[in-house]
């Protein structure tokens, strides 16, 4: 169930904050968001599926995390990536 490489080009180009940018909080909420939406879809169809649910649970903590991270360095940049995901 990985990202396509597409898919990923297409979330870094909209989320980054500057040209070339990958590893900032952005990108990272936005890639990770991606990915439990995936995740998500696939656990409503494979109900029994633990592993799985484990790493939705890895991820949704990392981009809590992460989300953290923003609201205390820059508040309104986590204002923004909370209203284009739909987090806040």
């Amino acid at each position: 169930m990985p990202l396509t490489s597409d898919e990923k080009k297409k979330i870094i180009k909209d989320f980054s904050v500057v040209q070339g940018d990958t590893g900032s909080p952005e990108v990272q909420i936005a890639l990770l968001t991606h990915k439990i939406q995936k995740l998500t879809d696939h656990l409503k169809i494979h109900a029994k599926d633990f592993h799985s649910r484990r790493g939705l649970l890895n991820m949704l903590s990392k981009r809590r995390r992460l989300f953290n991270f923003l609201v205390k360095m820059d508040k309104k940049r986590s204002d923004f990536i909370g209203k284009k995901i739909g987090l806040a």
